[in-house]
């Protein structure tokens, strides 16, 4: 009997240990699903920036002729200097010397960005009596054919930028860059009581000819009346310093030289 009750423990207890699983492993916890690892979520890329497409503005087409109401003439019989592209420190202080030397005067036509760098000399400029031109505020060849609206911008931060300089700067003349002009700037220049500035006289100083091409160029075109085109600016100008030694005494000997009126 003792046997057979021994024998019978020893039965119970392996079917319970077989019940409770196999060896090694952990039993499912009671009441909910089996434990399960949640994969890593991968983060979203960044979107690109796609770039910002802007429209150029559109510019009006060029006259196929110079418009009416530009200035071509000095007024009288004497002949008018006048220079572009300035103040420049190097270059403008000698030929204010020289304008100076010969008792003559000119008109210089100032960029807006250089006259910003430069006020001493816009100060110089009319404190040894010569005229105030506007010449835009960066050189914009296109200035002309922009809307309304940007041509008067540009004239009216250029002349602020002037009289910043010189508050009471009398600035009569506006003169377009290139000479590339349109009805419409002309228009915009006079509201502004600016004069259109134009010339008869180019020798084509600002691409770099020899002063003695200067000189023949002048010499050969000159006449009464004449507006002489010259750059104070711009560029490496020393050929047209050395030029205005002789065009100067020259003009002034056969026409007289006088301000634009």
């Amino acid at each position: 009997m003792r046997s057979r009750a021994a024998l019978g423990l020893a039965l119970g207890l392996v079917i319970f240990l077989t019940g409770c699983g196999e060896p090694g492993k952990t039993p499912p916890r009671a009441g909910g699903p089996p434990a399960t690892t949640s994969p890593t979520p991968t983060p979203s890329p960044a979107p690109t920036p796609q770039p910002v497409r802007t429209t150029p503005p559109k510019l009006r087409p060029l006259p196929k002729a110079l418009p009416a109401g530009l200035h071509r003439r000095s007024g009288d019989q004497g002949v008018a200097l006048t220079f572009d592209d300035g103040p420049d420190p190097r270059w403008t202080p000698q030929i204010l010397d020289q304008l100076r030397a010969a008792h003559v005067t000119a008109t210089f036509c100032l960029i807006g960005t250089q006259a910003r760098r430069h006020p001493e000399l816009v100060k110089r400029i009319v404190r040894e009596g010569h005229q105030l031109c506007n010449h835009s505020w960066r050189h914009d060849l296109d200035l002309g054919r922009r809307s309304d609206a940007e041509i008067m911008a540009d004239l009216k931060r250029t002349n602020r930028v002037i009289r910043a300089a010189v508050p009471d700067a009398e600035i009569t003349w506006f003169r377009q860059p290139g000479g590339r002009w349109t009805a419409e700037e002309v228009a915009v220049a006079r509201k502004l009581g600016m004069r259109a500035l134009h010339w008869n006289v180019d020798p084509q100083d600002w691409n770099h000819p020899t002063s003695k091409t200067i000189i023949k160029r002048v010499k050969a075109a000159a006449r009464p009346g004449s507006i002489v085109l010259m750059h104070d600016g711009g560029g490496d100008r020393s050929q047209t310093m050395v030029a205005c030694r002789k065009v100067i005494p020259d003009l002034k000997r056969r026409y007289g030289i006088i301000e634009l009126h």
